[in-house]
Parts: C-alpha cells; structure tokens; sequence
C-alpha cells in the first residue's frame, strides 16, 4: 500500500510539482530544521567544480549523468523495459498494474544492498527573493533538476521538501544581490541537499508526463545537511 500510495502522489505532471516547490519555501526534516533556528543558512561563492568540498567525507556525488547511472546499476542492476512496462499506455488497463509490480519486485530485490546505506548528494535549482529583514535574510524558492540518462529521466525527491530556507550572504555579495533584484534579475542558486536514500522508500519508477513513453526514476532521499550557493557571483 505505501508503494501504490507513493505512487500516486509522484504522478503529480511535472509541471504542476514544479510550481509547487517554487512557489512555497522548502520545508527542511528535522536535523535541518534544528539548525534553521538559529538563522539562516551561510550564502556559499565557491565554484561549482569545488562543491564536495561542503559536504561530509564519504558523500556520494550524483550531480553527473555518469554518477547517477553507476548508482543506479549498482542498486537496481538494469534499467526496467520501460517499452513492456509502457505498453499502449496510459490508458491501456494493464498499465498501472504493470508499474506497480515493477516498482514492487525492484524494492524487494534491493533488499540488503549496501548502496542503500550509502550517502548521496544531489542539486536542485533555486532563487533568491526579496531581503527579509526580519528574517534576516533572502528567501529562497526551489525546484527540481532532471537528469536525461540511459535508464530515463532522473528526479531526485527529498522525503520532506525543504520549506523556509532562507540564506545570508556576506556584505559585497549582499550588495550585488541587491542589484541585481533592483534590476528586476533573476538571482539563481543551486541547493545541494545530501542524506540517504529513504528506508520505507528509496527509488520510485514512474513514466515521464513530459516525454511519452520515457521513464521517470525518483530516488528519495531523507535530507540531513543543506548547502546554497551562488551561480555567477560576480556577476554585477
């Protein structure tokens, strides 16, 4: 029943999820939220070649195609044959059976893999708004990153959106996102969220509402550490 409910809830179209995250703050678990109470979150300039460097020792980096696809194989093997799976369609009756078996027998056979205890890291794309002076700093709106691989499109899904993530920057960087808001400019930030995949769970299979016919693999991840950091920070 979780599976089938999970499911579900994740044949949300895209765009409608999309519009979601970006238009409500991210809802951050636990472990984050204890740290979101002391304020907000440091605003990071680092290069984005240079972003392991914010994360726990022992982090596993799925920003590339190539990382996502060899996590994936080593816990799923081979990709599903989404074109059996697929059949005539959404409309055809077996079809929702078909994904719901899929999805079972893969949660069984994973079963005991040690890459299931192994820590990932992911980016989605974010947004600063407006300085909130009484929050003491800038809102941040958030949406999810899809990745084109071998096995389908890949989306990662934290088991609790992050909500009310807001950043500080330090003063010249303030100053220029300042700006560049004053410019009416879009000031975008990648959100790196690491965890490990969610016990009750961890990958969820599914079919693009974009792209007919084409697979959508969801790992869920339950977040316990979140990084922000500028895109372009020089630019002025």
């Amino acid at each position: 029943m979780n599976c089938l409910l999970a499911l579900l809830l994740s044949r949300l179209p895209a765009s409608l999820f999309s519009l979601l995250c970006v238009s409500s703050l991210i809802l951050l678990p636990a472990a984050v939220r204890s740290e979101d109470t002391v304020g907000p979150h440091p605003l990071k300039t680092i290069p984005l070649t240079q972003l392991d460097s914010l994360l726990p020792s022992g982090t596993h980096l799925l920003f590339e195609r190539s990382a996502i696809e060899a996590f994936l194989t080593a816990l799923d093997g081979a990709p599903p044959d989404w074109a059996a799976v697929y059949g005539s369609g959404h409309h055809d009756p077996g079809h929702d059976e078909r994904l719901f078996n899929l999805n079972r027998e893969r949660d069984a056979t994973r079963e005991g893999n040690p890459s299931l205890n192994r820590r990932v890291a992911f980016v989605w794309t974010g947004e600063l708004s407006q300085f909130d002076p009484e929050a003491k700093g800038y809102g941040v709106a958030v949406g999810p990153e899809f990745t084109s691989t071998s096995w389908g499109m890949v989306r990662f899904k934290p088991e609790e959106l992050p909500s009310n993530l807001r950043v500080r920057p330090d003063k010249t960087v303030a100053d220029l996102i300042s700006q560049r808001l004053a410019r009416h400019e879009k000031v975008r930030v990648i959100v790196v969220m690491a965890g490990a995949l969610s016990p009750s769970e961890s990958i969820i299979y599914d079919f693009s509402h974009d792209e007919e016919g084409v697979g959508l693999i969801m790992p869920v991840v339950r977040i316990d550490h979140v990084e922000v950091v500028l895109r372009n920070p020089q630019a002025s």
